[in-house]
């Protein structure tokens, strides 16, 4: 009778215990799943439920037949790394609908036989952590841009404004050419004024990055080619523009720095003893908005075509210049859904394709 007694007992907190794991795993918010050593998924939360499209009838299933609903390819091997070793794995993972979860697969270990008998998955949900560092880590390479942008793309409101006071300082012939230097030195001024704004004007009510607007390409071509004057004028380059599509809607800075940095290339790398021939067009590609510039100049050798966008590259040891132009470039198409590609032949020229994303 004692011993009848005793079962009862032990059958009794036996049903406690499993009454308090199904509470547990009843009102839990986490998704969790238990998968025994057979790799028969015996139990989950109604998170798990949710979340993975789960239902009672997956209960009693090989983890392999519902292994899609979870949409993490590597779960099973992960599972089997637990429970043969019985060490706990956590990792950050992307399922396939690009979703981010931190994963923790905890060995289920019997003690009295010192045995992993199968595993808990927990799967916690940072996709907006996830998000949140992304921005921020553009938000840094925005910065980066903005600081290498106002000290490469002022450097052509500066020459000219130093031409034009070696002008000042020599001897002019009249009153109206006087008159004339000062009103081109007045233009300069406010051209590199507008440029710094313009680069150093990050709105802090948008948390990452500055809204696309309409820019006007025939406006910002304009813009290069007077910030360029000096160089377009001393290398006699002949500037054609095709412009097939009018606008496009992108950051305007970005804009004008991309079609600076890419008009200045193609009149420094120029053919020596030659007149630099430059074509700007833009025209529909598929879904995009493609800008190609493109010269006659020196062309590009097929095996440095692969690095002409990294950071402090130079095309050629014999042409002024720091390295980080196409960088820039690079940087800004890509940060906001774009691309941009290089064809080249030596001797040939060079046509740099950017491809605007439509929004």
């Amino acid at each position: 009778m004692k011993e009848l007694s005793k079962k009862n007992g032990k059958l009794e907190k036996l049903i406690e215990l499993n009454d308090e794991l199904e509470n547990y795993f009843n009102n839990t918010i986490i998704p969790q799943l238990f998968v025994d050593a057979n790799m028969i998924l015996r139990k989950f939360t109604p998170a798990a439920m949710t979340h993975f499209k789960l239902s009672a009838s997956d209960v009693g299933r090989h983890i392999e037949e519902v292994s899609n609903n979870i949409r993490f390819p590597t779960i099973i091997d992960n599972i089997h790394e637990v429970i043969e070793g019985s060490q706990s794995l956590e990792k950050e993972i992307q399922t396939t609908d690009k979703k981010w979860y931190q994963m923790n697969i905890l060995p289920y270990i019997i003690k009295k036989e010192n045995r992993t008998n199968g595993v808990i998955i927990t799967f916690i949900d940072i996709n907006d952590r996830i998000q949140i560092l992304k921005g921020y880590e553009k938000l840094h390479r925005d910065y980066e841009n903005i600081i290498h942008s106002i000290s490469h793309d002022i450097k052509g409101p500066l020459s000219n404004m130093e031409g034009l006071i070696k002008i000042l300082k020599g001897t002019l012939k009249s009153e109206q050419e006087y008159k004339q230097i000062i009103d081109m030195l007045s233009q300069s001024v406010d051209n590199l004024r507008k440029t710094v704004d313009e680069l150093a004007d990050i709105d802090n009510d948008k948390a990452f990055a500055r809204e696309p607007e309409r820019v006007n390409f025939e406006n910002v071509i304009e813009d290069a080619k007077l910030a360029l004057r000096d160089k377009i004028e001393e290398s006699n380059a002949q500037i054609s523009t095709q412009i097939d599509e009018a606008e496009v809607n992108f950051s305007r800075k970005n804009v004008r720095s991309i079609v600076y940095n890419l008009l200045s290339n193609a009149i420094k790398y120029s053919k020596p003893d030659s007149n630099p021939e430059i074509n700007i067009q833009t025209e529909k590609s598929g879904d995009d908005i493609l800008l190609t510039v493109s010269d006659k100049g020196m062309g590009i050798a097929e095996d440095k075509l692969e690095s002409v966008f990294d950071r402090y590259s130079r095309l050629h040891d014999t042409v002024e210049g720091t390295g980080v132009g196409l960088f820039i470039v690079k940087s800004m198409v890509e940060s906001m859904g774009g691309k941009i590609k290089v064809e080249s032949k030596v001797g040939e020229g060079t046509a740099f394709k950017v491809y605007f994303r439509s929004l």
